[in-house]
C-alpha cells in the first residue's frame, strides 16, 4: 500500500495505463504537477519496479515511461479506487443540500442529466 500512497502516483500509473507515455504527454494528462515533482516520481517508480524507461535513439532523444508487468498489476486496485470514486461522486452530486431542498433553482444539480463519461474508468476493461 506504501507504493500507492506516494504523491501523483495514482495518477502517473493511471495515465500510463493506455500505453507508453512521454514526459510532456505526463506533464499534459496530470497538469497540476511540477517538471520536478513528476521527475522525482518517475524516478523511483522506475526504481521499484513499476515502470520502465526507455530512451529511443532520436536526437534529441526521446525517452517513454510504461508500466512493468509489476506495475501492470496495481491496475485493478487503482480501476476500483476510481469506481468507488466516481460512485460517490455521482452520489453527492444528487444528494440536495439543505439549501437546495428549499428552493431548487437554476443551480439545481439534476442527476438524469449529468454526463459522467469522463468519470468511466472503462478503458482499463479487457
Amino acid at each position: 500500500m506504501a507504493l500507492l500512497s506516494g504523491l501523483w502516483t495514482p495518477e502517473l500509473l493511471w495515465s500510463l495505463s493506455n500505453g507508453p507515455r512521454r514526459f510532456s504527454e505526463l506533464r499534459r494528462d496530470i497538469p497540476a504537477i511540477s517538471a520536478k515533482v513528476l521527475t522525482s516520481r518517475l524516478r523511483d517508480l522506475e526504481h521499484r519496479g513499476v515502470l520502465g524507461r526507455s530512451v529511443m535513439p532520436t536526437s534529441p532523444p526521446t525517452v517513454e515511461y510504461d508500466l512493468t508487468p509489476l506495475g501492470q498489476e496495481l491496475l485493478p486496485a487503482i480501476k476500483a479506487i476510481v469506481d468507488v470514486g466516481s460512485r460517490l461522486l455521482l452520489r453527492d452530486l444528487a444528494i440536495p443540500s439543505p439549501q437546495a431542498v428549499d428552493a431548487p433553482g437554476p443551480g439545481h444539480l439534476d442527476p438524469e442529466h449529468l454526463d459522467p463519461g469522463h468519470l468511466d474508468p472503462g478503458h482499463l476493461e479487457q
